[in-house]
This record gives C-alpha cells, sequence and structure tokens, in this order.
C-alpha cells in the first residue's frame, strides 16, 4: 500500500485518521497508539499489511532464523504487548478502509459545520472518559461548545428507552430542566423518548446539554429530533461523535456511544426502561467504572420501568427528584439543599410541652385536670407546663379552661418556652 498522503507527524490528522480507520473502543488500535503514538502506529500498520506476516512474526517474537529474515528484509517491528493472533485480526479488519484514507477532508467536513476535532491533551480534552482504559477514545468530533473539560466537571446523564410513557417522559423533562437551571449539564444520547425529553428540559432552563451520536457529527440522528439537536448546538451545548462526517449509525455504535456518556457523567440515573432497554447498557458501563447509578421508580404495574425496578434490587440508588441526583452525584452536593421535615406546631417544644400541647383541645377547652390526664403528668406539672404555652402563643385560657391557640400564633413571645 502506498504511504498516506497526509503528514503523519501531524497528531491531530493522525487522531483523525484513526477514527475513519477503525470503531470505537478498539482496544488494539488504543493499544498501538499509547504505544508508538498516533503518527508511528499509523505508520507501522500501513507497512504491516504489505507483510502480516512478517509483522504478526515479528510482534511475536519470532522463530529463530525467521525472525532474523525478516528484520533484514525491513519487516516493521511491532509493539510486543499485543498478541499476535488479535494483532493479525485487527489488520485484517483495517486494510479495507485503509485506501482512500483522507483526514483533511474530513475535518474540512467539520470546519464547515463550525465544529472542533478534541483530541487527548488538547485544551477542552474531557480525562474523565480516560478511565475507559483500552477502550478510551482516540478522539472527539464537536459540534458547538469544545470545551468537554468544563461541561462533564459537573454532569449528569438521563437516559432511557426510547418507547417511554408520558410519566417517563414529563420527569425526565422536569429532571433535565430543574438540574440545567443549576448549572449541570445534562448529557444524553439524542434519541427519542426519555434522552431528547431530557434535553429539552435542558434548553428550557436555558442551560447546558450535551448529545452524544452514534454516527457522524453531521448525522443529526434520528432525523426527528435534528431540530433539538440542532438548537443544542446554538444554544451553547456541544454534540460529539467518535466518528468522523459521513459515519452512518448502527447498532453496535449505539451500544458504545453509551459506554462514552457513563464515562462523562458524574452520575448516570435511568428515569425509565424495561427490562431489555439498552440504556440499562450506560448503567453497567457507569457500575464497572464506579460511577454512582441511579433510577426511577414507577408503577409496579408498568412494563416500561421494569428494567429500573431491577436496577434498584441490584443496588442503584432510588432518585425522585433534582435534589436526590445531585445528592447521588457527590462532586455536585454544593448544589443539592439541605432537605427538612415540614414544621408542625408544638415541634419545638420539650417532651412534656408537646405532652400537653397535643393534649389540648383545637376548640372549646378543657380543665386543667382533664388535660393532666391526658398528658399522662402530675396536676401541678401540667400547670406550670400550661403557663408557659400560653406564653410562648401556644395555648389560651378561656373562662378557666385551657386550649390551643389559634393557627398563626405559636411561637409569638415563645423566647422563654422550652425548646
Amino acid at each position: 500500500m502506498a504511504e498516506p498522503r497526509f503528514d503523519l507527524g501531524d497528531e491531530r490528522l493522525a487522531r483523525a485518521a484513526w477514527s475513519r480507520l477503525v470503531e470505537p473502543g478498539d482496544a488494539v488500535a488504543t493499544a498501538l497508539v499509547d504505544a508508538m503514538g498516533p503518527g508511528g502506529a499509523l505508520g507501522w500498520v500501513c507497512a504491516a499489511v504489505e507483510d502480516p506476516a512478517g509483522a504478526v512474526r515479528a510482534a511475536d517474537g519470532g522463530a529463530g532464523t525467521d525472525a532474523a529474515a525478516d528484520a533484514e528484509a525491513g519487516a516493521p517491528a511491532a509493539p510486543a504487548f499485543t498478541a499476535p493472533q488479535r494483532l493479525r485480526r485487527a489488520l485484517e479488519r483495517w486494510e479495507p478502509r485503509l485506501d482512500g484514507l483522507d483526514p483533511e477532508r474530513d475535518l474540512a467536513v467539520l470546519d464547515r459545520l463550525g465544529g472542533r476535532l478534541v483530541t487527548p491533551g488538547a485544551p477542552g480534552w474531557p480525562a474523565r472518559t480516560q478511565d475507559l482504559g483500552p477502550q478510551s477514545p482516540l478522539c472527539l468530533w464537536v459540534r458547538g461548545d469544545a470545551d468537554l473539560s468544563a461541561a462533564f466537571a459537573r454532569s449528569v446523564a438521563l437516559v432511557g428507552a426510547r418507547a417511554c410513557t408520558d410519566y417517563g417522559r414529563r420527569v425526565a423533562t422536569d429532571l433535565g430542566e430543574t438540574l440545567a437551571s443549576r448549572g449541570v449539564t445534562v448529557l444524553s444520547g439524542g434519541a427519542y423518548g426519555i434522552d431528547v425529553a431530557a434535553h429539552r428540559g435542558a434548553l428550557a432552563a436555558r442551560g447546558p446539554t450535551v448529545a452524544f451520536l452514534a454516527g457522524g457529527p453531521d448525522r443529526l440522528y434520528p432525523a426527528g429530533n435534528a431540530d433539538v439537536l440542532r438548537a443544542v448546538v446554538e444554544r451553547g451545548g456541544s454534540v460529539v461523535s467518535e466518528v468522523p462526517p459521513g459515519s452512518a449509525p448502527s447498532r453496535a455504535r449505539f451500544l458504545l456511544r453509551n459506554r462514552l456518556i457513563a464515562a462523562a457523567a458524574c452520575a448516570t440515573v435511568v428515569v425509565e426502561a424495561a427490562w431489555r432497554s439498552g440504556s440499562l447498557s450506560t448503567a453497567a458501563r457507569a457500575r464497572d467504572l464506579l460511577r454512582p447509578v441511579g433510577a426511577v421508580p414507577g408503577p409496579v404495574t408498568s412494563m416500561a420501568s421494569a428494567g429500573c425496578h431491577r436496577l434498584l434490587r441490584e443496588g442503584a440508588v432510588c432518585v425522585t427528584d433534582a435534589d436526590e441526583v445531585v445528592e447521588l452525584a457527590g462532586d455536585l452536593a454544593d448544589l443539592a439543599p439541605e432537605r427538612a421535615a415540614t414544621a408542625r406546631p408544638g415541634d419545638e417544644l420539650d417532651p412534656a410541652g408537646r405532652r400537653v400541647f397535643e393534649s389540648l383541645p383545637l376548640r372549646g377547652g378543657a380543665e386543667p385536670a382533664s388535660v393532666a390526664r391526658a398528658a399522662g403528668l402530675s396536676f401541678a406539672e401540667t400547670l406550670g407546663v400550661l403557663g408557659v404555652l400560653e406564653l410562648g402563643g401556644y395555648a389560651e385560657r378561656v373562662d378557666g379552661r385551657w386550649r390551643r391557640a389559634p393557627a398563626g400564633r405559636a411561637g409569638v413571645g415563645a423566647r422563654g418556652a422550652p425548646a
């Protein structure tokens, strides 16, 4: 095969070429790039396809004179960490895509879309995705805000089924809107159902949201959500893809896309999912990465929530509102208001005060002796407490009988009341 027609020393071009050459999450490609650099690894592949047997023998350490002969003949030296059989299979699947490899053309298309290629180590690169290890992305094709590092630093993934119910759609929209209004980036996959509802909620709050595509950045898929995805880009969010322009979405790429969502987010929440929903794979990857996973419960009779209930049984955290989502995420805990139960009259009283207060009638009145019997206190102690409650605005005496003070007076003048 002829040498590539572009500069292998340009890391940006080399990584763009790799994203065209291999499928997302290719562990062999990642290992080669990590060991040899994107340009060096691509050069090795181009040479290796001319002599795959020699390249594989070199990778295996050779067999006596064969290795020496390969070396003298100039066979490319492969990194020794790659199992020969895996390397052979990788070369076989990469070779058909080597012809016509033109990353400059792909980058020109991205430039016309107003996008940017983000590469590891460059400004905006989301280091969180490196937690995927050998399945880490080689580069990301981005339309919209390219500072993914900042966007993902305070982010939550809201995912779920395409075939959702009105309940699931409403919950996803409410969560997306509330989270985005607090400055949390809402991540999802741009699909029908829960995904697009989460994006719409974030857009309604004029907050940040990022959509991960299974196809190229020029393929706003599904077509029915194209207007929403364009709005994501136009209103300060991002559309992110791991494959170059022109790449078609496929089932395999949807599942691989899910691993990126799980890695990018501080926490993943499955809003509504049936027993075999693809969104459960996102939750599984998040769990593998030790990211928090939450699930929204639904009606026990709803098959549309069977997947969420399964997650809850397996240890996912039950979440019902945005406060619980940010609490789940941990890194966003500063955004979660402290929860407090609704205060009731008399809650601030000491035990004896509460017992007497709860023994007082709301209407009419009761003799002190009757109050003492109901409260289980002595007559003398009850008289003392009644006096304190009267001072605090909790009780009033009418014609020698006692009752609770009208609502709104409790606590007035209560500085001397028991607490």
